[in-house]
């Protein structure tokens, strides 16, 4: 090949580069958005902070949904029930970004002593509720009366995650009623250290549920695991394939996460 064919050559394929990386900056200028991660407003948790985040791609769609609780969370939990509740409740307002998610806010519930059932979670842990109705709607389930047949309605079957169930008992005021997976290692003689709930009121799932102990967190995990999912979903929004429990060492927080969110 001549020297001059050469050059040719070389110009046409650096034009051809030129070109694409034009019509990629064009298309993330179209978009409105830059990969980036966004984060909610910050309350005191402990001796530490949360606060919520999500992840958005270059087309502005939500990746991962979750919370950033920093290490001194786990210093001067308190000990006891607060008066009058089983758990201390702890509200996460989401960024303005994560509107588009399909998600209203996130609650962190911290049990310093558990709840039911007696063997399996009856440890101090955390409960992370992501819910996808808002704050009023929750105010609604009172889980007694005629609302607990709301509460305890089983979803069609295609709404339910394959291996999952929604045992009696379940139910909780301003919650609705947790829908479990027997397989769980915490169901089969191991130490609970972390699983996913989904949570149903009505027949419909409301709210999605990862749960872990304070002895695992204080092991600094790096745990991702599958979330089983259902054929259908009753409510638009990005649901997630898989879920994270992690120690990030640079920033000394803890990550809980919604993973590779797909809209449903």
């Amino acid at each position: 090949m001549s020297k001059q064919i050469t050059y040719r050559f070389f110009n046409l394929l650096l034009s051809m580069m030129l070109l694409l990386l034009i019509a990629g900056c064009s298309a993330a200028q179209k978009s409105g958005h830059q990969a980036s991660t966004y984060q909610g407003p910050s309350i005191d948790i402990g001796g530490g902070s949360a606060h919520a985040f999500v992840a958005l791609d270059a087309t502005g769609k939500p990746t991962i949904l979750g919370v950033k609780l920093s290490e001194q969370v786990l210093k001067d939990l308190p000990a006891e029930l607060p008066p009058g509740a089983d758990r201390w409740e702890y509200k996460l307002a989401l960024p303005a970004e994560a509107t588009g998610a399909g998600y209203d806010h996130i609650v962190v519930d911290w049990n310093p002593k558990g709840h039911v059932p007696q063997g399996v979670y009856d440890i101090a842990h955390f409960d992370f509720h992501f819910y996808l109705i808002n704050e009023a709607e929750r105010n609604l389930i009172t889980a007694v009366n005629e609302d607990l047949e709301r509460a305890n309605k089983p979803p069609e079957k295609t709404h339910m995650p394959e291996g999952y169930t929604l045992p009696p008992g379940t139910e909780i005021p301003r919650m609705g009623a947790h829908a479990i997976d027997p397989t769980s290692g915490e169901f089969n003689g191991k130490p609970f250290t972390a699983t996913f709930i989904y949570g149903f009121y009505n027949g419909q799932m409301i709210f999605l549920e990862p749960m872990v102990s304070e002895s695992y967190l204080k092991t600094r995990p790096h745990l991702t695991a599958p979330v089983p999912v259902p054929e259908k979903y009753a409510l638009q929004a990005h649901y997630p394939t898989q879920y994270g429990i992690k120690y990030d060492k640079i920033n000394e927080e803890y990550v809980v996460s919604l993973e590779k969110l797909v809209s449903r």
